[in-house]
């Protein structure tokens, strides 16, 4: 397996008798989209900035590009570039001026800023309002113009805080898009903090769930859900016409089947949760007696599944919840 490219070990935070980031200990390997899923206040963003150095830890460590975050902040942010919830820009300067600026400030000279900035206002679809001041500029389109002052240094990992909060549904779809795109082609490590589930399922490759400063589980959404079923196993709902046949033949039937934890029977409904997935035997043995069967549905478990599963745990087990949302109001 590669080296990590981004390694927290230990990585605390504390303001005072608040703990807004505890031993938080995350790999995130070259070329992947990593998501960073949990509510506001959970921790990400005070995360984000001691992975670039712009706040030190209590504890642990930081690790970046092969530089320690804390020790060698400069060389992090030469590697590094980061897009926050809320990008600002020179109002009164065009698109292609304010990334010419940024980009002469990263030490490019001032004819390859032009070339690169132009380059770049094309990748993120602005090339044709790169003479428009940015001062009228859409939510939308300065997050587009801030990944391009994020790419405009040719940057190893792209770290990326909320960046679709106020985009219209149509411009969220072309942002995300866009980050898939130059994680492929470019082999840019993207880390995507986010509360938004369906966005970090549509293009992350890891999530890791993140609540009260706490990293609650991480893995591919795939091996989560496997995990996730495993523990509350598989859900299978079949409705069936007006039944002529009884509940209790029903239920003797359907009792065959390997590994069932719960058999429910409620007029025309019956519900299975098994260990694996016997929909189809289910269903076969169910024709086999003579039932109608109207409609089958089965539970894939999703990302909402596993965030809520994680999520409710925290709650009901300890006041990490609490915690986060204490200190969530007292930096609002």
């Amino acid at each position: 397996m590669k080296d990590p490219i981004i390694q927290l070990t230990g990585l605390t935070k504390n303001y005072g008798k608040i703990t807004a980031v505890d031993k938080l200990d995350l790999h995130i390997y070259p070329g992947e989209i990593f998501g960073l899923l949990g509510p506001n206040g959970a921790g990400k963003t005070t995360s984000i900035l001691m992975m670039l150095g712009l706040t030190e830890p209590t504890a642990g460590t930081a690790y970046v590009c092969g530089h320690n975050a804390t020790r060698n902040p400069i060389a992090v942010k030469r590697k590094v570039g980061y897009l926050p919830d809320n990008v600002g820009f020179y109002p009164e300067m065009t698109a292609f001026e304010n990334l010419c600026f940024i980009a002469e400030l990263n030490g490019l000279t001032k004819s390859y800023a032009q070339a690169s900035a132009k380059d770049m206002l094309h990748v993120v679809g602005l090339e044709r309002e790169m003479h428009k001041k940015t001062g009228a500029f859409s939510r939308g389109m300065k997050q587009r113009l801030g990944l391009a002052e994020v790419l405009i240094k040719a940057p190893e990992v792209a770290i990326l805080d909320e960046p679709t909060l106020g985009i219209d549904p149509k411009g969220v779809d072309e942002f995300l898009e866009l980050i898939k795109q130059l994680s492929r082609e470019h082999r840019l490590t993207v880390l995507l903090s986010s509360h938004h589930l369906h966005q970090v399922q549509r293009v992350c490759d890891r999530v890791g769930i993140f609540v009260g400063g706490k990293l609650l589980i991480e893995g591919s959404i795939e091996s989560l859900a496997h995990n996730l079923q495993q523990q509350q196993g598989v859900s299978t709902v079949i409705t069936l016409e007006q039944p002529a046949i009884d509940s209790t033949t029903i239920e003797h039937a359907l009792n065959a089947l390997p590994g069932i934890r719960k058999l429910v029977i409620t007029g025309q409904s019956i519900e299975l949760i098994t260990d694996s997935n016997t929909t189809a035997a289910a269903v076969r043995i169910l024709v086999n007696i003579g039932a109608d069967i109207m409609s089958v549905s089965r539970n894939e478990y999703q990302l909402d599944d596993i965030y809520n599963t994680f999520f409710e745990n925290s709650i009901t087990t300890n006041t990490v919840y609490e915690k986060s949302n204490s200190l969530f109001k007292r930096y609002q």
